[in-house]
């Protein structure tokens, strides 16, 4: 069954380990707060209102230090556990491990130096909490955060905006809804005036968490009494409120024994003519143990969703920290392992784009199917096979010796000149997919999650692919000319072979004029605007050949057989060039992009490697975060399963 003990020491070990690992609440955002989670008593008060006669009145012992202005500069938890009677009492903090305070004067020293550690000696504030573990016969199991006092002035030597720096570490505080609010007011002002109040008001209206104390009733004017506040009159809360009387200046001064000072103190209040009524339930010793079975209910009632909220986060941070990847091994062996890891993770990717597990690799059949096509209807055959362009060419090829049948040379240049356009096309068509492939690359190095850790090994990956990349559209290139020069040269002969035979089925020169002066006729698409083949070509009479030879008809069925020659040739083309391209360039960089990179890994030492292991910092700091808290959880989560609970 759970007691007490066995609950606050739970959240004191916790909290502890909260604060080990760097969670003291109010940090980063990026990571749920543990110690914001924990149920736990805020000390709140403005200075001077007694609050620190109140936490040393509360353990029996003179152990704080004191002074005028702000004496509390970073939050204090005070962690209190009773001990058996006769044992001795010591301190014990937590930056300093295994060393025992038994002197309690060395305790205040320890506390104002620990705080200049991390404020210096100046009037500056730090979040970041000091913990002290005070075991003891003379207290109740309770765990309290002593915080700065609220200020309404800075004094020298302070920025001027240390008023609402304590006000706003004081609400990261009392804020969270497991706090519960430990208001202290002095008796001899105003309760309405009240910092504590006035901040207990605004974070917990209803006063559900909040438990008034009422310090200095011994020093109100005589006649006067708190009897309006001490019995919710002039405040309500939902806690009974409580009164205290402080050691006076010269009991301080004169060190009288914090014992004396509670007997004194039980001896106020049962001769008190004002508050003998309420005496049972004034004084610290009352206070001490009203807090702890408070803290000890919260605590039992808040464990199922603390223990639901570190399950959760336990398994958010696994799963980050599997997208993080685990840190690099520092042998040879296990870094090129984790290379050729990546590379491959990489690769898969890239193909699964090529392939159409993902998108991007339809953009190479829409260069093939749009952008190719489109090219190549572009291209100036109209110019180039116009009728003046086709008499020049001709005109030239024959010379001074005019051709007797078919003007071959001329056919051939302008087969020739016609097919050098499509070098354009073809070579476009290649920096096209090369483009898509540099761009699937790029986007499969970002889509790659194990990489993210690694901008070197991406760098090194991206240049070795950009390489290989370049080096297959060379060789496409090369490849897709080398198609266009084999079409020019070998002219398909059996294209201009049928000419003859369509000119025969389709005229003759006495049907349509006899235009006709070469051995050959009209195309298949002269068929229905008429053709002028030459019968008998054999035995034409030169008259008509020399008369035929420089007609406006003879040029243009030359023009219209060499276009004709160009369309059958473009067909083919636009099916051949595809097939070199994806030969050369796609498929090469499916199956060999990093084969020229995978040698020149073999080749690196072991310096190199981890270079190429170099990490992004931000990556690196979010690991070591991510451990922290995972190791803090699973610690609570350690410490919770180790309490048997009571049903």
């Amino acid at each position: 069954m759970t007691t007490m003990e066995s609950l606050i020491g739970l959240v004191n070990r916790i909290q502890r380990a909260c604060t080990v690992l760097g969670d003291y609440g109010g940090g980063d955002s990026s990571f749920s707060s543990l110690w914001e989670a924990l149920p736990s008593v805020a000390v709140v008060g403005g200075q001077s209102s007694g609050k620190s006669s109140v936490l040393e009145s509360i353990v029996g012992r003179d152990f704080l230090p004191r002074g005028s202005g702000i004496v509390t500069r970073r939050p204090l938890v005070l962690q209190l556990h009773k001990t058996d009677e006769g044992s001795q009492e010591y301190a014990e903090f937590l930056h300093l491990p295994r060393r025992k305070f038994t002197d309690f004067s060395v305790v205040r020293r320890e506390i104002e130096e620990e705080t200049d550690r991390i404020t210096g000696k100046t009037k500056q504030i730090s979040p970041i909490p000091i913990h002290l573990s005070i075991y003891s016969p003379n207290v109740v199991n309770l765990t309290l955060i002593d915080l700065p006092g609220l200020t309404k002035v800075a004094v020298e030597g302070q920025p001027e905006n240390i008023v609402q720096e304590i006000e706003t570490m004081v609400r990261t505080y009392v804020e969270k809804p497991n706090s519960i609010i430990l208001a202290i007011s002095p008796a001899n002002q105003d309760i309405a005036t009240s910092d504590a109040i006035k901040l207990a008001r605004e974070v917990d209206p209803t006063g559900d968490r909040t438990f008034g104390v009422l310090t200095k009733l011994d020093l109100m004017d005589k006649g006067t009494n708190a009897l309006d506040v001490l019995e919710g009159r002039s405040y309500r809360l939902q806690h009974p409120w409580v009164g205290i009387v402080n050691r006076s200046q010269a009991d301080i001064n004169k060190n009288i024994n914090m014992i004396v000072a509670r007997q004194k103190e039980r001896e106020y209040f049962a001769t008190s003519p004002d508050y003998a009524h309420l005496a049972s339930k004034m004084g610290s010793e009352y206070l001490a143990k009203l807090l702890s079975k408070h803290l000890e209910s919260v605590i039992r009632a808040r464990i199922p969703s603390i223990t639901s909220m570190i399950n959760k986060t336990i398994d958010e941070l696994e799963s980050e920290m599997d997208h993080l990847g685990r840190p690099i091994a520092v042998d040879a062996g296990a870094q090129l392992y984790t290379i050729l890891e990546l590379c491959r993770a990489f690769d898969k990717i890239f193909k699964e784009h090529l392939d159409g597990g993902r998108p991007g690799g339809d953009r190479i059949y829409g260069v093939f199917d749009n952008q190719l096509p489109a090219a190549i209807r572009k291209l100036p055959f109209d110019r180039h096979l116009s009728l003046q362009n086709v008499r020049k060419i001709v005109s030239e090829a024959d010379g001074y010796q005019p051709h007797l049948i078919a003007p071959e040379q001329g056919y051939r240049r302008l087969i020739d000149g016609s097919l050098k356009y499509f070098r354009g096309p073809a070579e476009a068509s290649v920096d096209a997919v090369h483009f898509v492939l540099k761009e699937l690359v790029r986007k499969s190095i970002s889509e790659t999650q194990e990489l993210r850790r690694f901008p070197t090994l991406q760098a090194e990956i991206a240049a070795a692919s950009g390489e290989a990349l370049e080096r297959f559209r060379e060789e496409s290139k090369k490849t897709v000319t080398r198609l266009v020069d084999m079409e020019s040269s070998y002219l398909t002969v059996e294209f201009f072979r049928k000419l003859p035979q369509e000119l025969e089925r389709f005229g003759s020169p006495g049907e349509r004029g006899g235009n006709s002066g070469e051995r050959g006729g009209s195309t298949p698409a002269e068929k229905g605007r008429g053709g002028n083949p030459v019968e008998r070509a054999g035995t034409s009479m030169p008259a008509a050949s020399n008369l035929d030879r420089y007609s406006e008809g003879h040029f243009r069925r030359i023009g219209s057989n060499v276009s004709s020659y160009i369309g059958m040739i473009a067909d083919t083309l636009k099916n051949t060039i595809p097939k070199a391209v994806v030969y050369c360039q796609v498929k090469e960089a499916r199956t060999s992009l990093l084969n020229h990179f995978y040698a020149q890994l073999g080749k690196k030492e072991g310096k190199q490697l981890g270079q190429m292991l170099d990490e992004d910092p931000a990556l690196m700091e979010r690991r070591q975060q991510c451990a922290k808290r995972l190791e803090l959880y699973k610690s609570a989560r350690d410490e919770i399963d180790s309490v048997s609970w009571a049903r």
